[in-house]
């Protein structure tokens, strides 16, 4: 049995995400096909547009054999700790031989260098990463210039879905090296391309968009059918996160991953504007607008940098939202051979002990935050499709 993992958002799940499925599955030669999912919120601080058990169930009839759900704490944490929450759920099925994901290179080799060159951090790249922080550019910024003066490709820490591929080859060096990559290149728009194009418009495009007649031709019509009212979740989103921030203190608000530096400070100086001037009061060539969206995330949330730590070095678990009806008694029979329990139900979780209640209880939490920001129902529990 050879299973190929994917690690995904689908947010929502369009005609692009059906296109990696398939050529994954086809460049694999994998006998499952089990996607990881972000479960209600994302890793640049978004609010999912529909129920992850929709958009599981989505997946899977875009091609996947099951979905399984990326738990909150990782879901919306910054891309190297996203990267290795979700191998480290791929990582304990005994049958997980590869790692495939969509990205605008899809050079292997080139992928593995970059990583290599992160992981040793070589003086070169010290000294610059250095001078970069002290000119006042962003982390980001200054990885990507101390990332070319070691010799890297600097193109690769541009686009978010290279920046990804190569923390997952990272994760991958350190938690499973003997997976195989299968980068898939990316058609259509890119991720932050917020204009629509002809049958492959990235998600941004498609929620920028909205409730344009124009996005059904980048979407299947059942993810369609599905989608919730885009502009009224986010203007639900932007005052909760404003609320929050509100009444939180600065203290607590440096727990979440990335609030350092005084950028608690300039937050909380803000929280009196609407939520786009606060995006855009504390958005500057230093801080990105994404860094800001996914730290007033964070904070609705309660996810602690120190607490998601202990959950990375934990035993968590396994939860199944959607699978392929036909390959359900392969996909439980692979899952079962996990380290990690299988919930599937609420009396399962009672089993969970210590850190995995904890990081389990977030996912419920943030469950509940997208009901009530939504108004929108939750799925039934495990969709078989």
């Amino acid at each position: 049995m050879k299973i190929c993992g994917i690690i995904c958002e689908f947010n929502p799940f369009h005609n692009g995400h059906e296109y990696v499925i398939r050529q994954a599955r086809m460049l694999s030669g994998c006998d499952l096909l089990i996607c990881v999912m972000s479960g209600y919120f994302t890793q640049r601080g978004d609010i999912a547009v529909c129920d992850k058990y929709a958009r599981a169930r989505h997946a899977v009839l875009g091609g996947a054999d099951c979905v399984i759900e990326l738990p909150a704490a990782f879901a919306t944490a910054p891309a190297e700790v996203f990267a290795k929450g979700a191998v480290k759920i791929l990582g304990t099925i005994n049958d997980f031989t590869y790692l495939s994901f969509g990205c605008e290179m899809d050079d292997d080799k080139a992928l593995k260098s970059a990583a290599n060159i992160l992981d040793d951090e070589t003086e070169t790249f010290s000294k610059a990463l250095s001078e970069g922080l002290k000119s006042g550019l962003s982390f980001a910024k200054s990885r990507e210039a101390a990332f070319e003066a070691a010799g890297g490709q600097r193109s690769l820490l541009i686009s978010p879905n290279n920046i990804l591929a190569v923390e997952y080859v990272r994760a991958l060096k350190k938690l499973r090296p003997e997976v195989i990559t299968v980068p898939v290149k990316r058609v259509g728009g890119g991720y932050n391309d917020t204009k629509l194009n002809a049958t492959f418009s990235s998600a941004s495009a498609i929620r920028k968009n909205y409730p344009s007649p124009e996005i059904g031709k980048s979407l299947p019509e059942y993810s369609l059918r599905d989608l919730g009212d885009v502009r009224q979740i986010s203007e639900n989103y932007g005052r909760a996160l404003k609320l929050i921030l509100s009444r939180t203190t600065r203290e607590d608000l440096k727990t979440t991953f990335g609030c350092g530096e005084g950028l608690e400070n300039l937050l909380k100086s803000l929280e009196n504007l609407t939520f786009e001037e606060i995006i855009s009061g504390a958005t500057s060539k230093r801080y990105a607008a994404s860094r800001i969206k996914r730290i007033l995330c964070e904070n609705l949330l309660g996810v602690h940098e120190e607490e998601c730590k202990k959950f990375l070095a934990a035993p968590l678990y396994i939860t199944p939202l959607a699978v392929k009806k036909e390959r359900a008694d392969e996909v439980f029979k692979a899952l079962s051979r996990s380290e990690y329990p299988v919930i599937t139900s609420g009396s399962n979780e009672l089993t969970l002990e210590n850190e995995a209640k904890s990081c389990k209880a977030l996912d419920n939490f943030a469950q509940s935050q997208w009901r009530q920001i939504t108004q929108l129902p939750i799925g039934e529990k495990l969709v078989t499709v």
